[in-house]
């Protein structure tokens, strides 16, 4: 099986959870036999070609003009990634399908399903219209919202990450449920393993006091990820564990407005905003921290939840999308209201003043993690999904 794959973010250039889960699934797709051919931007440098294990990734320079909107630099980055992907079939081809993650990447792949008459997979990781909660507030927000109910539309079949999004991408695009398959995003044990048994107190003195509690958040700091109610939480929390310490990793436009409000309720002495992290301290930091929190208000999936399970480190999550669906209240982690730093405050100081229960509730989720989200689990769901698409379309007249 060979398969044509697209996606904005590859690593070095990792914006969100999307570069994460392609980087992860093309090795396990290679372990199931799949050979896979990535096409991605070349945002932050990496080689132009380079060679996996049956996995093969082929950066491509952007326009170098300085685009109004995404959506415009989304569709001229696009005409150069089909006008390379269109010399990569002749040579390298042909492909039995073509998969494309998010409306990004939209554009190429759609032409390409036309000009080569190859099945098109699409993967949805999030919608423009559910990060506004519902709305669409600018004729950027429609364009945005127009490309992805086109990509669902031309996609033979979807995957969606959880069933929170296949419910959006069902009501929100018209996309037949039967047209539809839920494939979760995977995890890695290895990397929290590899620091097991290693003095990290060195390591956990430059966040925090000895005696200090760490409540450790990471992500992009904006709105929807929801930072803002763990700061009005902080009060909450100190009142009742004056002992904890705040850890906010990660970087976006609500960083500096949230550093002034933790100034304003008193607390910015125990909220550090460390910006930007490199993976291995937000691999250590899972593992000294008392507790992961992840108080999202919109969240199609929540792998840093998953990370945080993977690293055996307690979690307290929003009880919203996929969130909800990979924490089981009081068994994995403890699920709070969205929102709400009242709730929210209860979930942490819960998981702080009771450290034997919080221990059992992140043993359970390890093993959770190993028999449901393991990336190897995950590529034979998604090779499922694919064969079925192959079948469908050697038995059809297009």
């Amino acid at each position: 099986m060979r398969v044509l794959m697209f996606s904005w973010e590859y690593p070095p250039h990792v914006a969100g959870g999307l570069g994460e889960h392609v980087a992860n699934l093309m090795p396990a797709l290679a372990r199931q036999g799949v050979e896979v051919h990535l096409v991605t931007p070349r945002w932050a440098g990496g080689p132009s070609e380079e060679e996996g294990e049956d996995y093969y990734v082929h950066r491509i320079d952007p326009p170098t003009f300085d685009a109004p909107d995404v959506h415009t630099s989304a569709w001229q980055t696009n005409l150069e990634l089909e006008k390379h992907a269109e010399n990569l079939w002749r040579s390298a081809g042909p492909f039995d399908l073509i998969h494309a993650h998010d409306w990004l990447v939209a554009f190429a792949p759609v032409a390409l399903k036309r000009s080569f008459r190859t099945p098109l997979v699409a993967t949805i990781h999030a919608t423009e219209r559910g990060r506004g909660r519902g709305y669409l507030g600018s004729d950027l927000s429609h364009q945005i919202n127009n490309a992805e109910w086109w990509l669902t539309y031309e996609a033979w079949r979807v995957i969606c990450t959880s069933h929170f999004m296949a419910g959006e991408v069902s009501g929100y695009f018209g996309a037949p449920a039967d047209k539809i398959d839920v494939i979760p995003n995977g995890v890695c044990v290895e990397p929290f393993a590899r620091w097991r048994g290693q003095d990290l107190s060195a390591f956990r003195g430059m966040y925090a006091l000895p005696a200090e509690d760490i409540v450790f958040n990471v992500g992009r700091v904006v709105y929807e990820k929801g930072v803002g109610v763990l700061v009005e939480a902080v009060p909450r929390i100190l009142r009742e564990h004056p002992q904890a310490k705040f850890v906010i990793a990660g970087t976006g436009g609500y960083a500096s407005e949230l550093r002034h409000r933790a100034w304003q309720l008193g607390v910015a002495d125990k909220v550090l905003f460390t910006g930007f992290i490199p993976d291995e301290d937000r691999d250590r930091l899972y593992l000294v921290a008392n507790c992961a929190v992840f108080p999202s208000l919109y969240e199609p999936f929540g792998i840093v939840a998953l990370q945080a399970m993977a690293a055996q480190c307690p979690v307290v999550v929003s009880e919203v999308g996929g969130l909800a669906e990979v924490v089981r209240h009081a068994e994995t982690g403890i699920t709070v209201y969205a929102d709400n730093p009242e709730s929210l405050a209860w979930g942490v100081v819960h998981t702080l003043n009771r450290p034997d229960w919080a221990r059992q509730r992140a043993e359970n989720a390890y093993h959770i993690v190993l028999e449901e989200y393991s990336w190897d689990v995950i590529a034979r769901r998604t090779v499922d999904a694919y064969q079925r698409v192959i079948d469908e379309r050697a038995a059809s007249d297009w």
